[in-house]
């Protein structure tokens, strides 16, 4: 998820202007909470990588830092205030704090899961950081599972991009990464409500 008046050739001119600081503000501001399109300036970064424009171990370095910063500013922002900030949201949106706390359990759960595959998710990749905060995961667990993912994240996009991106146009490239985050949020969702219809039911059974 990114803002959507951000267009692909304006974030090609920003990443071809600013380089490597581009992919690591671009990520790392996406992964601390703001709804910036870091993964495309990371696949955009690749991609100059591809066409001898930029490093490819330089961006691969800079997306991997770059998203482990960022998570780790949204880890200590939903650690210190997220939980206060959640529920003034329900209460705006009317959701009780009860179901606020099955969601927060079920992260929690789940949250080691969250952290690293989370980034290959849209919009999770930008609430893995605050919800592990929110659901007090140790701090040593979410930077061991935050480092994992996001080299793995990197060594992804960017290999792909560097790759791929010679032979497919960029636009395309973008939009099957974004259409596989898009479907990954879908899974994701429905597994959390079946998850939760399943525990609901079953408390609902106990005598």
């Amino acid at each position: 998820m990114s803002l959507e008046f951000v267009s692909l050739d304006t974030i090609q001119l920003i990443a071809e202007k600013y380089g490597y600081l581009a992919v690591f503000l671009g990520i790392a501001l996406e992964n601390a909470g703001v709804p910036l399109p870091g993964e495309t300036v990371t696949i955009v970064g690749g991609f100059l990588a591809g066409s001898g424009e930029l490093a490819y171990r330089y961006v691969l370095g800079c997306a991997i830092i770059g998203a482990v910063f960022g998570d780790s500013c949204g880890y200590l922002l939903g650690k210190y205030g997220g939980w206060p900030l959640m529920l003034k949201l329900g209460r705006i949106f009317r959701i009780q704090e009860e179901k606020l706390i099955t969601v927060k359990n079920q992260f929690r759960k789940n949250a080691v899961k969250a952290v690293f595959f989370g980034r290959f998710v849209t919009l999770l990749r930008i609430f893995a950081g605050p919800l592990a905060g929110i659901a007090q995961m140790p701090y040593w667990k979410f930077l061991l599972c935050n480092a994992s993912g996001a080299t793995v994240w990197a060594l992804t996009m960017v290999s792909l991009s560097f790759f791929v991106g010679q032979l497919v146009p960029l636009e395309i490239l973008v939009g099957w990464v974004a259409q596989f985050g898009i479907t990954a949020l879908v899974l994701v969702v429905a597994w959390i409500g079946i998850s939760i219809w399943l525990e609901s039911r079953e408390a609902k059974n106990i005598p």
